[in-house]
């Protein structure tokens, strides 16, 4: 009945003339009563091309889940500076692709950083990882491996970070060791599954997860067979894509999302900027 309610709601606001543009609703996402919380969380989808990047924040403190291109990091600290966030108490890698982890040596050198949570699957072998790991070491800083289900807090915002349930993956290893990334704000749950491809997602979905306000597309919209069953499962109202207009999203993904009246916001477009009160989400694009 909750389910049916809020494809109600989406339903009357599409009809009222919402556009595609931005969004609300009140979530009914929560099997049990939540507790009221404090104050407003924001999530920040950066427009960075094919890459990661989303800053989380409220009055508690701030997050960041990826850091995009190498090159990047001057437009998150950009963005930090224009919000006066001198600190961010999270850092989290989902992996080790120069896409997600481009940004981080600009980042480190640059602002304070209280913990940093990453995957499990190095990439000796490539410069953004490199780079990574000498600010990292130049910081002072020991990063966690995440091999273990972990709940982070920001406040009112929980993070539950789930970990690949393998050391190593014979297809893909790098992106199906992504760290998978639930927000959770009193009713609102969000979800960034970072590039995980066809493995890592069926792994997910044998965890049986939790319907979800937002979901962010695993590997910038890339079509994987076990799109439908993850959509099936988290029952989104609304989707980001991370993607470019020189490496879109694949059609079938889009095509998916509109079967399954789920409105979708891409970040080739404009960044998109979420917010939520614990009961409300707001969903829209914002100034480049």
């Amino acid at each position: 009945m909750k389910q049916i309610i809020c494809v109600l709601l989406v339903l009357a606001l599409l009809l009222a003339g919402c556009g595609g543009t931005s969004a609300e609703t009140t979530a009914a996402f929560s099997e049990s009563p939540v507790p009221p919380v404090r104050s407003e969380l924001h999530v920040y989808c950066f427009q960075a091309g094919k890459a990661d990047a989303f800053l989380i924040w409220n009055e508690d403190g701030a997050a960041l889940i990826d850091t995009g291109e190498s090159g990047f990091g001057k437009t998150i600290l950009a963005k930090l500076e224009a919000l006066g966030i001198a600190r961010l108490d999270y850092l989290i890698l989902t992996h080790f692709d120069k896409d997600h982890v481009g940004g981080a040596k600009k980042l480190l050198g640059s602002v304070e950083v209280g913990q940093i949570l990453q995957s499990n699957s190095p990439k000796e072998d490539a410069s953004a990882y490199e780079k990574y790991m000498e600010a990292v070491e130049t910081a002072g800083l020991a990063p966690v491996t995440v091999r273990e289900r972990t709940e982070l807090r920001l406040g009112d915002a929980v993070f539950t970070v789930d970990p690949p349930a393998r050391e190593s993956y014979p297809e893909d290893p790098s992106n199906n060791s992504s760290l998978i990334v639930t927000l959770t704000h009193g009713a609102n749950r969000l979800l960034f599954p970072g590039d995980a491809e066809e493995l890592r997602l069926r792994e997910f979905l044998g965890t049986d997860p939790k319907p979800v306000a937002l979901l962010k597309l695993p590997h910038h919209g890339k079509w994987e067979s076990p799109l439908p069953a993850l959509l099936e499962a988290t029952k989104p109202a609304w989707a980001v894509i991370t993607s470019s207009d020189e490496e879109p999203e694949d059609p079938e993904t889009l095509e998916l999302l509109e079967r399954a009246g789920t409105e979708t916001f891409l970040t080739r477009t404009a960044p998109v900027e979420i917010s939520s009160d614990g009961e409300t989400l707001r969903v829209g694009y914002a100034a480049p």
